[in-house]
């Protein structure tokens, strides 16, 4: 029922119009599975290796589909075992990690669907996690960095409607913020423009930044009685300079000890729940030094650019107690066994996980069933746009099978 009939890998556009693969594969029973593959612009030097689009699906057709061919999809393990040895690198740069996660949650979804179950509940319903709910969304609201010109020094910041009751509740949750930063903006006489996942993206200052979303998430509270929190992700590594040995605000340079105590006050001044990458992807000690700095808080610290989704890299960071968290992101490290293996490595150390987006996204809404499914506590999926709403909408329905 779950054999592999027929696989298919085609080029589409991603929302930043740039090429991206999109992969189909269909079991002989009919179950299929169509998967797209995202693409960052504040990408760690240490994620699995993207091909040419063109290059890597003519290569794929001879060289790695004829391997995959009367595979059992239902064999997930298996399926993503045969993409490594015919890749034979360590970052899948020889097939390519853009066609690897494509075919791979495709792989899982073909199977989920010959058996008549969604996506969530097939890779939830093995007994390793008990799905019982959804997570809570996380969205970019302001966005500067490598998403946007000429913005904000922070990347992101973000917002996790920690009071909503639902999902539905908390996916309107952080639109209403969103909607409530542009009038406060318009009424600051500042321009209204986007970044890449829709965040928007002013001609501002961060404290001022820090400024406006903590009155937007205040009017929101008061109209709805749904405590909003706030978050960061820094993106630090865009900011290291290597050889300066600081990292470069457009207002000043700071030492990694004052980089420290920077985020530090903001995470006690803010009350923030959640940072991401406050430390650059090479200084481990850095890392676990912040998070002991706010040790007392609440506050997740994540590892994106430090981890990059994998296993190897965690480990490192779970013996030096570097970070709390773990962003989750199957395109860095190329294969759904590979991404499943970092998560429960996460949580058997006790880190939270978050499953991601990214900047370079389509309208495939499978990390929606990835973090319901894995027991991550949050999904960062934007809070407006197509191939943003696509994500959020989904965790809307899967919350009804609950």
């Amino acid at each position: 029922m779950t054999e592999i009939a027929d696989i298919y890998l085609r080029k589409i556009l991603d929302s930043r119009g740039n090429p991206t693969i999109e992969a189909e594969i269909t079991t002989v029973s009919g179950g299929f599975g169509r998967a797209c593959a995202p693409s960052g612009a504040s990408t760690g030097i240490y994620e699995a290796h993207v091909r040419d689009c063109d290059e890597a699906i003519a290569d794929a057709k001879i060289k790695l589909l004829p391997h995959l061919l009367e595979l059992d999809a239902a064999d997930q393990f298996g399926f993503d075992e045969v993409l490594h040895e015919v890749d034979g690198t360590e970052n899948l740069s020889g097939i390519g990690a853009n066609v690897a996660v494509a075919l791979s949650l495709a792989n899982a979804k073909a199977a989920a669907s010959a058996q008549n179950l969604e996506l969530f509940q097939y890779l939830g319903g093995n007994g390793l996690y008990q799905v019982h709910n959804t997570p809570l969304p996380l969205g970019n609201v302001i966005g500067g960095g490598a998403h946007a010109v000429d913005a904000t020094d922070i990347q992101e910041f973000l917002v996790i409607p920690t009071g909503a009751g639902n999902s539905a509740e908390a996916v309107f949750t952080n639109a209403l913020v969103h909607k409530r930063i542009k009038e406060i903006l318009v009424a600051r006489g500042k321009g209204c423009g986007k970044g890449d996942e829709g965040a928007w993206a002013p001609h501002i200052s961060d404290l001022e930044a820090f400024e406006i979303v903590k009155e937007a998430t205040d009017k929101v509270a008061d109209e709805t009685g749904i405590e909003v929190r706030m978050g960061l992700d820094v993106a630090s590594s865009e900011m290291w300079n290597a050889e300066k040995q600081r990292y470069v605000y457009k207002t000043g340079e700071r030492t990694t000890e004052e980089q420290i105590a920077y985020l530090a006050e903001l995470a006690d001044q803010y009350d923030l729940l959640y940072i991401e990458d406050p430390i650059q992807e090479e200084d481990f000690e850095g890392f676990a030094a912040f998070t002991k700095a706010v040790e007392n808080r609440d506050t997740l610290v994540c590892g994106d650019d430090l981890f990059v989704t994998n296993a190897a890299r965690l480990a490192i960071g779970i013996e030096k107690e570097a970070g709390n968290c773990v962003l989750i992101k199957p395109n860095q490290i190329g294969t759904l066994t590979d991404t499943f293996e970092t998560i429960q490595l996460a949580h058997e150390a006790g880190y939270e996980t978050v499953m991601s987006h990214r900047s370079g996204e389509t309208t495939d809404n499978t990390i929606a069933h990835l973090a319901t499914a894995f027991g991550c506590c949050l999904l960062k999926s934007g809070v407006v746009g197509g191939e943003r709403i696509a994500k959020l909408n989904e965790l809307i329905r899967i919350e009804e099978h609950f």
